[in-house]
């Protein structure tokens, strides 16, 4: 198929900060040598580190037909739980990219129906270069955001860990408590400890 979308995310399994998702649309037939070459790195953001995914983000931005990002706040996943929040997410940033005769890849699981045709693909963000480069724009996207939230929040160390439930984190929630990015909807062993 010439037209093929792909969508993932970054954030979900994070105690604090965003969800952003991101949908990315390669026509096949317009990429040209180079651009396939540029691209060929492409995997799951996870199994590349914080130069690799920088390198690979403006090629895929070069290199796409369309690119879009979501973001869900921190409110909206307390509020409305995470697996909808991130569904939702999901379909919102396939559509902005989505087109007449393309095919639209989810990672993992399909989306609420929003007029296009879809395929849920397991571990797809390994298997399909659409999803791989929606899952570089949604990880380092995200990335950056925690990046900026450090300085808004000093003390959980958020450039270091971008959220997610790691030793340092868990320490500086026993230290400090909560900041208004953690996930209060969460089931966390980090905020056992707190009288909330």
């Amino acid at each position: 198929m010439r037209l093929i979308a792909g969508a993932d995310e970054a954030g979900r399994g994070c105690l604090a900060g965003p969800l952003v998702a991101a949908a990315v649309l390669f026509d096949h037939q317009a990429l040209s040598t180079r651009e396939l070459r540029s691209l060929s790195a492409l995997n799951d953001s996870k199994q590349h580190d914080h130069a690799a995914r920088e390198e690979l983000y403006p090629r895929v931005l070069a290199s796409a037909r369309a690119v879009a990002v979501v973001s869900r706040s921190v409110r909206t996943i307390d509020g409305g739980g995470l697996h909808v929040t991130n569904l939702g997410a999901l379909a919102d940033a396939l559509a902005a990219v989505a087109c007449a005769d393309c095919l639209c890849l989810v990672d993992g699981f399909a989306v609420p129906e929003f007029g296009y045709e879809q395929r849920a693909i397991i571990d797809g963000d390994a298997t399909s270069a659409a999803i791989a480069a929606a899952s570089i724009i949604a990880k380092v996207t995200r990335d950056r955001l925690m990046h900026r939230a450090d300085a808004l929040h000093p003390g959980w160390q958020f450039a270091t860990h971008v959220g997610y439930s790691t030793p340092e984190h868990r320490a500086a929630i026993a230290r400090q408590g909560v900041s208004p990015l953690h996930r209060m909807s969460f089931q966390s062993s980090a905020y056992e400890q707190l009288a909330l």
